[in-house]
């Protein structure tokens, strides 16, 4: 009766508009039986020629509804942000755009209910429903599915212009010869710079490809894609990007560093440093720029994410008068960082503190910093000498990559200097064997040695969006082997929330694996153990791996699961078996 009802209304709204009269409008209310309402819809049309959009209204009238016209609708980046393409089309429902806290979706058939409750829940908003015509929604979201135009937003009127300029019709023109006239270009040059600064990005990635050049941009870990450009406008980019960093644009078959330094290039306030590495790949030239954001100040110490009980240990090292401290992880693990929290923690003015960075990535108040430049000769090596002879007490060297650089650092740890600096290793112990292997001596690394501190960054779930649940089987074994313990934890929102852009995760927080030097430890490194056996004296002694930090910071609420086991992998080894071994000779034995 409520499909009959329907179709009585929309008989009598398409006589109202004054598309039937009277006696045609009697006639199809008076109809013997009961026709479906598509039966209705295609009489109206072919014996009526009332058209589809007419029909619409009448039903959307008849439904209490407000009719919308799917077809003048255009798809925007943002259209599938809050459902997916995938559900939309299972669904037949075109999501139309935002008005306040509510979502406005486009449906095809008003008696199904269930696909707006089902909606609301999928984005957790309110949302209002307006009626489209079916076989439109469905051409639009076959639209949605083909093969699409990157994301530029924000980028828009600057590719419309390069558009114009590197378009079909200027085939012949030569990209190399617009760097510096060419506005355009040097918009986009500054568009991307800006576009990642405000997005929070550390690094900007410009890749070629065959038939195009692809722009991403690392935020909180992960790369997310902004743009793609065409070749020629890609090689004019480098060129632009070149010149901002005083390197040879002629030079395009081998790799070059440089910097550069943004507000010379833009009048926006945006006081950052880029260093730029740039590469011959197989289809050109790409380049990295790494964001240097003079206007940030160190963190300290408690807000890296040091655990209580790693955080006291490490206060203690940094306290030391001498002797070496090292910090591991892969680039953009924030071992720089927790450097300058921990320089800044301890700098006064009775002590004198110097440090050769390449580059200086921030400027410490009251420290004297020198940057590296290798072409002239000035290295780690070379600048580790030159501060012996300035009386400092203590040293910062940016990275030792070598036997030279890693044996005076030794020697000045061994002289009286507290010297810190960064190592490329995966865990604490590995350190070890990575200093052996460069051909220092075990028993000076042992003397020298007072801390090793292996961290990597995870990323923070979204606080706003995050969702609890209680871990089950492998999950469950996990977190019970690690940390003898079990209980509820979050979980990211797959869809994320507005607060976090979709990602479910906002923001990174370090994890620690701090391995203090003890006396088991130092008879191990003399002895020539390998690492494996180090970690398990380290663990004996107290330490906690990278693993069971990141899961500590899950069980704090911090991360999720999923985190933790994509940035560190489960420990092969049986920990509370290591710890649980009677005495320190028993234990010395059994390695």
């Amino acid at each position: 009766m409520a499909l009959a009802r329907i179709q009585k209304g929309i008989v009598s709204h398409l006589q109202t508009m004054g598309r039937l009269s009277g006696e045609q409008a009697q006639k199809l209310i008076d109809a013997p039986g009961e026709m479906s309402g598509e039966a209705v819809e295609q009489l109206l049309s072919k014996e009526y020629g009332i058209t589809p959009f007419q029909i619409l209204v009448a039903k959307a009238k008849a439904c209490d509804l407000a009719p919308f016209n799917a077809r003048a609708f255009v798809i925007g980046p943002r259209t599938f942000e809050k459902l997916e393409k995938d559900f939309c089309r299972e669904h037949k429902v075109l999501p139309v755009g935002l008005v306040g806290e509510r979502l406005v979706i486009a449906i095809t058939n008003p008696f199904n209910l269930e696909v707006v409750t089902l909606v609301q829940e999928t984005a957790r908003m309110k949302t209002v429903a307006l009626l489209a015509i079916e076989g439109e929604v469905e051409d639009k979201l076959k639209d949605a599915s083909k093969p699409e135009r990157p994301k530029a937003e924000g980028f828009e009127d600057v590719v419309g212009a390069l558009d114009e300029i590197f378009g079909e019709e200027a085939r012949s023109i030569d990209p190399e010869s617009l760097e510096e006239e060419s506005a355009p270009i040097i918009r986009l040059a500054n568009r991307i710079i800006e576009d990642a600064y405000y997005s929070g990005g550390s690094d900007i990635h410009i890749e070629p490809f065959e038939t195009f050049a692809r722009v991403r941009v690392r935020v909180d870990g992960i790369c997310h894609e902004k743009l793609r450009i065409p070749p020629k406008v890609a090689t004019a980019l480098l060129a632009r990007l070149k010149v901002m960093a005083n390197l040879d644009i002629a030079e395009k078959r081998l790799p070059q560093d440089g910097r550069i330094v943004f507000k010379q290039h833009s009048r926006k306030g945006i006081d950052i440093d880029l260093r730029v590495a740039t590469a011959p790949l197989n289809h050109g030239e790409g380049v990295v720029m790494r964001i240097l954001d003079k206007q940030k100040s160190t963190l300290p110490l408690t807000a890296l994410g040091f655990s209580e009980e790693n955080l006291s240990k490490y206060r203690e090292v940094i306290q030391r008068p001498y002797g070496m401290i090292l910090h591991c992880g892969p680039t953009g693990s924030g071992k720089s960082m927790t450097l300058y929290s921990a320089l800044n923690e301890i700098s006064t003015p009775e002590l004198v503190i110097r440090t050769a960075e390449d580059p200086i990535e921030y400027t410490l108040p009251g420290i004297c910093q020198m940057q590296m430049h290798r072409k002239i000769g000035l290295t780690f090596a070379n600048a580790l000498r030159a501060f012996l002879r300035q009386d400092p007490d203590i040293i910062l060297v940016g990275e030792i990559r070598d036997k030279e650089t890693a044996q005076i650092a030794v020697e000045a740890a061994l002289t009286g200097h507290l010297l810190f600096s960064t190592l490329h290793t995966n865990d604490a112990p590995s350190a070890i064997a990575r200093l052996t292997d460069m051909g220092i001596e075990p028993f000076m690394l042992s003397a020298s040695l007072v801390c090793v501190c292996a961290q990597r960054l995870m990323r923070r779930v979204c606080k706003t969006c995050k969702k609890k649940y209680l871990p089950e089987g492998r999950e469950a074994e996990i977190m019970e082997k690690a940390l003898k313990w079990n209980g509820e934890v979050f979980q990211a929102e797959p869809r994320g929330c507005p607060a976090c852009g979709g990602s479910g995760y906002k923001g990174r927080i370090g994890i620690h694996e701090l391995m203090t030097v003890s006396d088991d430890l130092v008879h191990g490194i003399n002895v020539g153990m390998e690492a494996a056996k180090l970690k398990r004296i380290a663990v004996r002694d107290g330490m906690w791996t990278l693993h069971q930090d990141s899961l500590l910071k899950v069980r704090e609420g911090v991360t999720t699961l999923v985190e933790a086991l994509s940035t560190v992998p489960p420990d092969m080894e049986d920990l509370d078996a290591i710890k649980a071994a009677a005495t320190t000779e028993e234990a010395l034995r059994s390695l």
